[in-house]
């Protein structure tokens, strides 16, 4: 009847005839460092050798890093803190969100700031999956949702949309919302993978698809269509 996922993973457009019948809570929202040296991103040797697939990950890194070598790293966490363990990497980087709900908190050797690695469109928000005629089942998700949350990750997905990315593309994005007043505040970042080349876009808004497509035109006017082109 349901399929829960991680928010960051999910296509901003659903399969026919599925959507997104809940958000439900949203854990920390940063990326940590791990690394079996216990050296933080500052203190990693010159050519330390970074294990990350993820383009947002690696733009960032080489924006303050530019001396790090990224390398590609599969599996899950559990397979990626092993291969660091292990010496194949000196570090990794991963949700915080995914290591600290498998209890992997004594691994990480950094948290990494926002001003550092913006995170991923939905990061650390689970997204529960139904079918979208299944009105009894969309009801019962209704009391668990979360409206604030849905709309931080609505703004950051509807601007990762209107930049024409998904979840492999150089993106970051993260809105918060005002308790006092309801209002969201939103910022993006777009960024060629070696780090020379960043946009970033803040501002804020009261409905989310609006702030969302209004920040990704700021960012197309200020040359992120140019970097996504040559990714």
């Amino acid at each position: 009847h349901l399929a829960v996922h991680s928010l960051k993973d999910l296509p901003v457009e659903n399969s026919p005839g599925l959507t997104l019948g809940a958000i439900v809570g949203r854990a920390d929202v940063r990326d940590v460092l791990i690394a079996a040296s216990g050296n933080r991103l500052a203190t990693l040797p010159p050519g330390a050798v970074v294990g990350t697939s993820s383009l947002r990950r690696q733009s960032q890194l080489h924006r303050v890093r530019p001396d790090l070598e990224i390398r590609s790293i599969r599996g899950n966490v559990e397979t990626r803190i092993r291969k660091v363990r292990e010496g194949n990497y000196d570090a990794t980087v991963l949700a915080a969100a995914g290591v600290s709900r498998l209890g992997l908190e004594d691994n990480i050797a950094d948290w990494l700031p926002l001003e550092i690695m913006l995170p991923a469109p939905g990061q650390g928000a689970l997204a529960v999956q139904c079918r979208a005629d299944d009105t009894k089942t969309l009801q019962l998700l209704a009391a668990i949702h979360q409206a604030k949350v849905a709309a931080a990750v609505t703004a950051e997905r509807t601007f990762l949309h209107a930049l024409g990315g998904g979840c492999a593309t150089p993106v970051a994005a993260h809105a918060t919302v005002d308790a006092a007043n309801g209002r969201l505040h939103l910022t993006g970042l777009v960024g060629s993978v070696d780090g020379l080349a960043v946009v970033v876009v803040s501002d804020s808004g009261d409905d989310a698809h609006t702030l969302g497509r209004k920040l990704a035109r700021q960012a197309i006017a200020q040359g992120a269509a140019e970097i996504l082109a040559h990714v």
